[in-house]
């Protein structure tokens, strides 16, 4: 999930530098929803850790 965030993100940049600024800002709000998702998901299995049963 994080490399698809990184894949719209670098996404938005060409495309803000190539001049297509509602592509830019689509693919930039669609990579902050998915960090904020990985970032959700990571702290949910930090805090859950992992169970071994015996």
């Amino acid at each position: 999930m994080l490399s698809a965030a990184l894949a719209f993100f670098v996404l938005a940049v060409i495309a803000a530098f190539l001049g297509f600024w509602g592509l830019a800002a689509s693919a930039a709000g669609i990579a902050k929803i998915l960090f904020v998702v990985f970032l959700v998901l990571a702290l949910v299995t930090f805090v859950m850790g992992r169970r071994v049963e015996v």
